[in-house]
């Protein structure tokens, strides 16, 4: 199994009864709860984590996008893998992902990430998405044209990265007279392509025909079970039998001591997560247009991000994180493992407010207590 440090990037210095008395952290929650001096040694503090998670052995870093939220600091995460690409000796960089149905130019994009690929000598991950329904109050875009731009988008940079220049392009988002970007990707054809959904059907069909990993958001581990057989399905259908590093789980991980010493440590900062950053009403999550009945249904059911909050004793027994000593996270993981068969877990090492002193030793304790077990396994 593959281990990658996920960061999110919070601005864990938020108010949370504000953002309790806004109804959420997102798009709304007024940007005068920034002060920059502490965001810019956020960002710092963030930036050196990464770079520590390739000093300790992790096979890769991962950034994200998200917009007007204390949620994450990343709208434009570009610019933050370009500081690692340098930094970040031997890890692989990855973006997961740019929210492809929000830009007027997704030639940019094919730019940004070609010049990440060379800079990292071929250690760049290419994550797309469309980005959750929050992107598209903030970013003024009609959710009901997400899949269609989503689309358009992807081909777009498909096909820069991969024919000779220029050529011309005609769609209905995006019209350019000249495709011809420099640089071109190290990787051949291009980057690979990872794909984070929280289980849209049309995106999981779309990935397995692909071949791209296929990423599940935070979810039971019921449910990334599920999602994870649907993109074993329909590879089969496409004609190949998907393996294993075609499948990666995000999740949240705290190691200590003990079990109860790693609940009474981390349950404060996974509550700040899940109580306030992630909170947000269903319409902003889930606007008219975005998805359709079915996903909607589906959504609804499995509790996705935005929904009703549950105790951190709940979200443990679901399998949403895990919590707890070096010997109940190996075994917990190995079962999970075993239960949904991926091949690379994306864990977030640090979540919601917790402090530096803290991420650094749950890392710590990760590379040493977890990943050479199932390494060795491997």
């Amino acid at each position: 199994m593959k281990f990658f440090n996920f960061h999110l990037m919070p601005y864990r210095h938020a108010d949370l009864e504000a953002i309790q008395k806004n109804g959420s952290a997102w798009v709304t929650f007024s940007n005068s709860h920034y002060d920059p001096k502490l965001g810019a040694e956020l960002y710092h503090e963030y930036l050196d984590q990464m770079e520590y998670a390739d000093q300790l052995g992790f096979d890769g870093v991962c950034l994200n996008e998200h917009h007007q939220t204390a949620y994450g600091m990343m709208p434009i995460p570009g610019v933050l893998a370009g500081a690692l690409a340098r930094s970040v000796k031997r890890a692989q960089i990855a973006i997961l992902g740019r929210a492809l149905p929000l830009l007027n130019n997704p030639l940019m994009v094919a730019e940004e990430f070609a010049m990440l690929d060379n800079l990292t000598r071929g250690r760049f991950i290419a994550g797309f998405v469309r980005g959750i329904g929050a992107e598209y109050h903030a970013m003024g875009i009609n959710p009901a044209e997400s899949q269609a731009r989503f689309a358009e988008a992807h081909d777009l940079i498909t096909r820069a990265w991969t024919e000779p220049g220029p050529f011309s392009y005609t769609g209905k988002h995006y019209q350019f007279q000249y495709v011809n970007p420099w640089p071109r990707p190290y990787q051949h054809p291009h980057p690979p392509i990872w794909v984070p959904s929280q289980g849209s059907s049309s995106t999981i069909r779309w990935a397995a025909g692909l071949r791209y990993t296929y990423c599940q958001t935070l979810s039971p581990i019921a449910t990334v079970k599920k999602f994870f057989d649907m993109y074993r399905e329909e590879a089969r259908k496409a004609g190949y039998e998907a393996s294993r590093s075609q499948l990666a789980w995000s999740n949240c991980i705290y190691v200590a001591e003990t079990d109860q010493r790693a609940m009474a440590e981390a349950k404060p900062h996974l509550e700040a997560l899940m109580t306030r950053l992630l909170k947000m009403p269903m319409e902003m999550l889930l606007p008219p247009g975005y998805t359709n009945i079915e996903a909607m249904k589906r959504i609804k059911s499995t509790r996705a991000v935005g929904a009703k909050p549950q105790s951190v004793e709940d979200l443990v027994k679901a399998g949403l994180v895990i919590i707890g000593s070096p010997a109940t996270v190996r075994e917990k993981l190995a079962e999970y493992e075993e239960l949904a068969g991926f091949g690379t877990t994306l864990t977030k090492t640090q979540f919601g407010t917790m402090p530096d002193d803290m991420v650094r030793a749950n890392m710590q304790a990760i590379a040493q207590e977890i990943i050479p077990h199932f390494k060795d396994a491997a």
